[in-house]
């Protein structure tokens, strides 16, 4: 290793003793080149980390006028996300434009004024990103930063040769880590519909191949088991039933759970005083099933069953349902609540605009849902519990092999 230097930034520390130090303006200056007559068409977005096409003409409502105050930018240009610093510190705020096209002016768009090269750069302000340097920066209500704020961040310059050997480095190693995490993510998407298969047959057709079928009547399930019964939810099971929060103090410990604690039948424990709980909320007790009435969350798999929670009561978020079963096994409806004919049917009843539809009350509780007899109703419970379990360990064991290569890849700057 070479002779190294104080590069005079605290978290940085050394540096090669070659390598320059200059704030971002001695680089970069910013793009603004507005979209006024509506001309281009091409529409960025910045999204996790990458500059990614989007439809203009699927624009959650925005009028095609409104992309004429838009930012034209170029190839090669770096693009900053510098708002809402303060509410949002988990997502990746820096990006490199592979082409032309139009993204939103409340992005910070940079170009450079010297001859550099613009992947390193991105690269260097990606570790910036990773390291949460913004975020000391911003200022304002939702601590925002602009450019010419932005522009005395000091960072730091090898000659040219080296800036893009470094660059040629890291884009060779980011492609083969994003090679092995599509492939992960690929098989992870397998096996989430192969459990989502195995729950389908299960509830619908249960476990005897030989057993003698007769049509449900319901186009959507088919046959089933000439002694199971058909019955309507509402008959078997309460919606958003009644909880007693009369010996519930300001200070009692309860459940709470927003829904980012619900997660493929599962829930994660969250305690709080009563007092302290955002309301109104959706309440529930011990032993009732929760899950999302809005979509994407529907459709991602947020349920789970409320047992063991503290004080045996809580509140969620208000975008859940609440099921109560009385006369039909808790475990089997659970799993009855994850077939994808199911999903299927009540995402095509979903009410409502945009990302904010919902499944309606009337339909979970008019949902036709075939009965084997209760012993049976349990042996589908048990045989599923334990294929289940295996599967999402397989499943677990992958996502965290994706949560080490993306922190690998997030942190791969950091080492160069």
């Amino acid at each position: 290793m070479g002779k190294m230097k104080d590069s005079g930034i605290e978290w940085i520390g050394e540096i090669p003793e070659h390598w320059n130090v200059h704030p971002i303006c001695s680089y970069f200056t910013e793009r603004k080149n507005k979209n006024f007559l509506g001309l281009e068409k091409n529409l960025l977005s910045l999204s996790y980390g990458k500059i990614v096409r989007k439809n203009i003409n699927s624009n959650n409502g925005l009028l095609p006028e409104s992309f004429n105050t838009y930012n034209i930018i170029e190839k090669d240009d770096i693009i900053i996300r510098p708002t809402d610093l303060q509410n949002d510190k988990k997502s990746l705020r820096t990006a490199i434009s592979k082409e032309h096209g139009i993204i939103t002016s409340a992005y910070i768009a940079m170009k450079t004024i010297k001859n550099i090269n613009s992947e390193y750069f991105y690269y260097l302000l990606h570790t910036y990103d990773v390291m949460k340097v913004f975020y000391n920066m911003g200022n304002g209500v939702r601590q925002g930063l602009n450019f010419s704020e932005f522009s005395k961040l000091m960072i730091f310059e090898p000659p040219i040769e080296e800036q893009q050997k470094i660059a040629f480095f890291l884009n060779d190693k980011c492609t083969e880590i994003d090679s092995l995490i599509s492939k992960l993510k690929k098989q992870i998407e397998i096996l989430e519909q192969y459990k989502r298969s195995v729950i389908t047959e299960a509830v619908t057709k249960g476990l005897n191949p030989d057993v003698e079928m007769k049509d449900s009547g319901i186009e959507w399930i088919g046959d089933i088991p000439e002694h199971w019964e058909i019955q309507k939810l509402k008959y078997i099971a309460k919606l958003s039933p009644y909880c007693d929060f009369s010996k519930i103090s300001d200070e009692t410990i309860i459940e709470y759970l927003p829904m980012e604690y619900i997660k493929n039948g599962h829930y994660i424990s969250n305690s709080k005083k009563y007092s302290e709980i955002p309301k109104p909320l959706t309440p529930f007790q011990s032993g009732d099933i929760v899950f999302a009435k809005v979509t994407p969350c529907f459709e991602n798999g947020n349920i789970a069953i409320m047992d063991n929670i503290t004080s045996g009561i809580g509140l969620g978020s208000s975008e859940l349902y609440v099921i109560r079963p009385f006369a039909i096994n808790c475990m089997f409806i659970f799993y009855w609540l994850q077939n994808s004919g199911f999903i299927e049917k009540a995402v095509f009843s979903m009410t409502g605009m945009g990302g904010l539809k919902r499944v309606p009350s009337q339909f979970i509780n008019n949902l036709s849902i075939v009965l084997p007899p209760i012993e049976e109703q349990q042996q589908i419970a048990d045989y599923l519990d334990k294929k289940c379990k295996t599967i999402d360990k397989i499943i677990s064991e992958k996502n965290n092999k994706l949560k080490l290569l993306k922190n690998t890849r997030s942190h791969l700057s950091l080492s160069m």
